[in-house]
C-alpha cells in the first residue's frame, strides 16, 4: 500500500474526508479487494488502540507523531519538481511514510497488548455461601451480589457478616476480591497480606489475588515477588506461572 492510502484510512476514520473524497474512497473499497483488506486491518488496529490505550497522553503523542510524519512528507512533495531526482525522493518518502505508520502502530500494540492486564486473569469462580448459612440472609445477598459482579453490594453484605464473625477467613478472602475489583486497594491488600501470612486453606488463593491486586496497580515488581511464592500444588499455580512468564 502507498502512504496516501494510510493517510486516507486515518482521514476516513476521523471524518476528515471531503464529500468527493469520501465517494471515491467508498468506490475503491468496493472495487479494490487489496485496498479494502488493508483498510480493515488498519481500522481494527486503530479500534484496538483507542480501546486499550487508556493514557490520553499516549494517544496524543501517537497522533502527533503521525501528523509530524505526514506534514514532513507533504512539505517535501509540494516543494519538489518533476525531475528524476525528485521522483526518487518521492518514492523514498512514500515507503518511509508507510513504514512509519506500521512501526508506530506496532510500537503501541507491542507495549499495550504485550503487557498482561488484570482483566486477563480475574475470572473468578462463582462463590457458594447459602448452603452452609441458609438462615442468614446476608450470606445469600453476598453470594448473589458477588456472582452478579455487583461488588459494592457484596462488600456491604460481607461487612455485615464480618461484624458478627470477623474471624471468618473465607468471607475476608471474598471481600478482598471485591475490594480489588472496585479499586479499594489499601483495605484489600491489608486483608490479603494477613491471609497470606497465615497457615490456612486460603493462603495460596490470597497470594494469587494479592498478585493480581499489584498487577492492577501497575506494581509489577511486587506482583512478581508474590507470584514466586505460590507453590506447585496451589490451585492457581498454572495461571501464576503464566502471568510470571509475561511479567519477567
Amino acid at each position: 500500500m502507498e502512504e496516501q492510502d494510510y493517510l486516507q484510512f486515518e482521514a476516513y476514520l476521523t471524518g476528515d474526508l471531503s464529500q468527493d473524497d469520501l465517494l471515491v474512497f467508498n468506490e475503491r473499497l468496493q472495487s479494490d479487494a487489496q485496498f479494502k483488506k488493508a483498510f480493515e486491518v488498519y481500522k481494527d488496529m486503530s479500534a484496538h488502540l483507542e480501546h486499550e490505550i487508556m493514557n490520553e497522553q499516549e494517544i496524543s503523542d501517537f497522533k502527533a507523531n503521525l501528523d509530524v510524519i505526514s506534514n514532513k512528507h507533504f512539505n517535501t512533495t509540494e516543494n519538489s519538481d518533476n525531475t528524476i531526482e525528485t521522483s526518487q525522493k518521492s518514492s523514498f518518502y512514500k515507503y518511509a511514510m508507510a513504514a512509519s505508520v506500521v512501526i508506530l502502530l506496532g510500537f503501541f500494540i507491542f507495549n499495550q497488548f504485550g503487557k498482561p492486564k488484570y482483566e486477563d486473569y480475574n475470572t473468578f469462580d462463582p462463590i457458594s455461601l447459602t448452603v452452609r448459612s441458609s438462615e442468614d440472609a446476608n450470606f445469600s445477598t453476598a453470594e448473589q451480589s458477588f456472582n452478579a459482579q455487583n461488588y459494592e453490594d457484596a462488600i456491604k453484605a460481607f461487612n455485615t457478616i464480618l461484624e458478627n464473625d470477623f474471624s471468618n477467613l473465607e468471607i475476608q478472602l471474598y471481600k478482598s476480591m471485591a475490594l480489588v475489583e472496585t479499586d479499594q486497594f489499601q483495605e484489600a491488600d491489608m486483608l490479603l497480606n494477613k491471609l497470606t501470612n497465615g497457615n490456612t486453606a486460603y493462603r495460596n488463593k490470597a497470594k494469587w489475588i494479592l498478585a493480581l491486586s499489584y498487577l492492577k496497580q501497575d506494581k509489577t515488581a511486587a506482583s512478581i515477588k508474590v507470584l514466586q511464592t505460590i507453590p506447585e500444588d496451589a490451585e492457581d499455580y498454572t495461571s501464576a506461572q503464566d502471568l510470571l512468564d509475561k511479567l519477567d
